[in-house]
């Protein structure tokens, strides 16, 4: 029998719909071609677009919010609310809230049944929330940050993930997720260098195209953020200026967006906070209309982040800002190609019908952007299928299941990076006394962009819960010293476990907050608006690394961070060192598969760490004439030795971009091109045989990297353009086949042209951008 509530609300629908003008042309599209599923999607957009007024255009174009008509501390309705959010902000509604998983499927469920029972044309919205590293609700899977998935070098585990994301966001009737991004990490002073796939440009298509895969092909939207050349801001603090020309854009930021974008087919995109060149993004004509739906032909739809329309007046200065001049945020943003108006500002798109009515907005501009919208909405099915959650008793099935949480423990394990390991000091031995020390070490180090308050989830497998429950020894832990903290009292507890250890093992790196935390201001060092001025551990982490390391005893330092950390002692001292980027909710599971053997390290850097931030930048891939090395250095006893770049210190990476050890040793030999003549529509394929040298089964990441000897306009050095991760068993070869297209070697000319100049280029294989074991040339005609 239904409640009492429920009765309510069907009542209320009802008498809503009575009105007689929005009852007439509910019946008169009864019947309507957009209602027609054999149609074509053309077809339904345009049926669809001759019927809607301009109030009901505009409420396609902002954001709406659950919280309009869900009260997000008690969970009371608000049917007012609801009808006023669904008159004003249909397209679209934003459900990330640390709220229960059954308040978040009832409130979406009524909001899409309100709009397909009771308004006039029955339009479904998008249920929108984040997910970069999982669906951003209590007690969802949270997998590792990107920049830790990158290092898995798998796209294909990458989108499985993302599957599993998808699956448990449509579980709760949410088919939009804000993610993933293909920004680039080429700023590490950044706070949210966490957030992306790395610094190179092919690694994060293929991450980001991954991601795309996976999720749409559960039917929920991707979008694909932040479009574009944002994460490189001046001073590397958040939402500055980025400083570049076009060839720069078109040669570093764009690929990576064109992959996941265009390839992948990404049914929304999310623009950026930053000016690029002078011009801010959500108002650059030219990226967003002349390149993306001109050049590249994308067809549907591109959103603001949240609060970044007002910025074109409050940041910018390009209008007034007090009192907002919300005509000129419109007048500068929609007719740019910035088709949707998020939240966190003024709502400046309720201007719409005015403009219009006035003549200063071509209703064209509007009917663009609205049916970009309609399109993705039709392509994902949701007018035949607008609500994809579960009931409550269903969603156990479909969230947080032990195959989810296994593929969890599958990615951050496999991305895991081994940087050092002196006289074989990893794997540890299951039976070893092992200390485990450092404020990270009983702590569930997630990154921002996880759920309020996840990150003290019982349920999480910390290091110390991770190593106790591999290890059959002794395992003791002192924590050393807080993460944000000088103070040092802790330290003698912290010597004396490790003293009375076989081996330590100490926790250090970087933190950041959950979504709640992070904004209310409590400290951290990296996450969105955390930028940093040193890449140094803080406060008492780098003493207490040391003051373990002098006890004599084995000391392997693992950094966990979203970020590099630049500690170049530690990796001469350490008797080893392992870096895991913020890990998910099995991350300390995943450590002790690394540390006892159990799972063979194969992680390689997404992102090359520096000497110092003084060094920086230092991705792999810099413009010829740059980074010439008469390097100098302070030696161990304290000696000045100069040089010149830089005076006592180096240009070059600590480690390089593609770096990482292995338990297995793995030689290349063999290496061949399927033919050393192409032309810029072929595909060659580069094989190389390698072995796998040692007893220990491993998998390597096989990377191939492309040199344009001779070019008209200053190329990259190298350029990474194929990889493939292969499993090899102790003792055997495999050889290792990567397509590569030959299209893809081409650079922007003289004349802004993409071209494949004719001429030589050479091939190279190996293990990282600086290991690199062998070459062959192609000759381009």
């Amino acid at each position: 029998m239904p409640s009492l509530k429920s009765l309510l609300f069907v009542a209320c629908l009802s008498l809503h719909a009575a009105s007689g003008y929005d009852l007439g042309r509910k019946r008169a599209a009864a019947n309507a071609t957009y209602k027609d599923p054999t149609a074509s999607v053309e077809y339904r957009v345009s049926d669809l677009l001759s019927r809607m007024s301009i109030e009901e255009k505009t409420a396609q174009l902002i954001q709406g919010d659950i919280s309009n008509w869900i009260n997000t501390t008690t969970n009371a309705f608000n049917y007012t609310g609801l009808e006023w959010n669904m008159a004003t902000r249909a397209g679209q509604f934003y459900v990330g809230y640390p709220i229960p998983q059954s308040w978040i499927n009832d409130g979406v469920k009524k909001a899409q049944d309100y709009l397909m029972q009771n308004t006039t044309l029955g339009i479904p919205a998008m249920v929108q929330t984040e997910g970069i590293h999982g669906f951003l609700v209590g007690n969802a899977t949270i997998f590792n940050s990107p920049i830790a998935q990158a290092c898995s070098w798998d796209p294909e585990l990458v989108q499985e993930m993302a599957k599993v994301i998808a699956q448990e966001a449509s579980a709760l009737g949410v088919n939009q997720l804000f993610a993933p991004l293909a920004d680039l990490a080429r700023e590490l002073r950044y706070g949210r260098v966490e957030e992306t796939y790395g610094e190179d440009a092919h690694l994060v298509g293929e991450m980001a195209y991954s991601y795309v895969k996976g999720v749409q092909g559960e039917k929920v939207s991707a979008t694909v953020k932040h479009f574009a050349g944002f994460s490189a801001p001046e001073q590397g603090l958040n939402t500055g200026p980025v400083h570049g020309g076009e060839r720069e854009l078109r040669t570093t930021w764009l690929p990576p967006f064109k992959r996941a974008i265009i390839d992948a087919g990404a049914w929304s995109i999310m623009g950026a906070y930053h000016s690029y060149d002078g011009i801010p993004s959500i108002a650059d004509h030219h990226v967003q209309t002349e390149i993306l739906r001109g050049e590249w032909g994308y067809k549907y739809w591109l959103t603001s982040d949240a609060g970044a329309t007002d910025r074109l007046c409050c940041a910018f200065k390009m209008c007034s800002c007090k009192p907002i001049d919300m005509e000129a945020v419109t007048m500068y943003a929609l007719p740019a190609g910035n088709d949707v108006e998020m939240g966190g500002g003024s709502y400046n798109f309720k201007t719409i019908p005015k403009l219009v009515e006035s003549g200063k907005l071509d209703i064209e501009i509007v009917n663009t952007a609205v049916a970009r919208q309609l399109r993705a909405k039709f392509e994902m099915g949701l007018f035949e299928n607008p609500y994809q959650g579960v009931s409550g008793n269903e969603t156990k099935a479909r969230i947080h299941t032990p195959k989810n949480v296994k593929v969890a423990r599958q990615l951050d394990a496999d991305s895991i990076v081994l940087l050092e390991n002196k006289n074989n000091t990893l794997p540890l031995s299951k039976s070893a006394k092992v200390a485990v020390i450092g404020p990270m070490a009983n702590f569930t180090n997630l990154g921002d962009y996880v759920v309020y308050r996840s990150q003290y989830n019982s349920a999480n497998i910390t290091p110390l819960k991770g190593i106790q429950g591999v290890s059959t020894g002794t395992v003791t832990f002192a924590q050393g010293c807080e993460r944000w903290s000088n103070d040092q009292s802790g330290f003698p507890d912290a010597v004396a476990a490790a003293n009375a250890a076989d081996v330590a093992v100490v926790l250090v790196g970087t933190w950041s907050r959950d979504q709640q935390e992070l904004w209310q201001g409590l400290n951290a060092t990296t996450g969105e608006h955390v930028d940093v001025a040193s890449l140094n551990l803080v406060g008492a982490m780098g003493p207490l690394v040391q003051a373990i390391i002098e006890t004599g005893k084995p000391t392997i330092v693992v950094y966990q961070s979203g970020k590099p950390i630049s500690e170049p002692w530690i990796s001469s001292e350490a008797s080893a060192l392992v870096q895991q980027f913020y890990p998910g909710e099995q991350g300390g599971a995943a450590l002790a598969d690394i540390l006892f053997g159990d799972v063979n390290p194969s992680g390689k850097l997404s992102v090359s760490f520096p000497h110092d931030v003084g060094t920086l930048p230092v991705y792999y891939d810099y413009l010829n004439s740059g980074r010439g090395t008469d390097a100098g250095t302070i030696l161990s006893n304290g000696t000045l030795q100069f040089g010149h770049q830089y005076v006592l210190s180096t240009p070059q990476p600590l480690y390089e971009f593609g770096y990482g050890l292995s338990y297995a040793n793995f030689t290349y030999s063999d290496f061949k091109l399927s033919s050393t003549a192409a032309s810029a529509d072929d595909t060659i394929t580069a094989s190389v045989s390698v072995t796998n040298t040692s007893p220990v089964d491993g998998k390597e990441v096989v990377q191939i990297y492309v040199q344009d000897v001779i070019s008209s306009v200053v190329v990259p050095n190298i350029q990474l353009k194929g990889f493939k991760k292969v499993l090899i068993k102790g003792g055997e070869t495999e050889t290792v086949s990567i397509g590569l297209k030959v299209a893809d070697w081409g650079l922007w000319d003289l004349k802004m042209r993409y071209v494949v100049e004719p001429g030589e280029f050479l091939v190279w294989a190996g293990s990282s951008s600086g290991d690199l074991r062998a070459n062959s040339t192609v000759t381009v005609n």
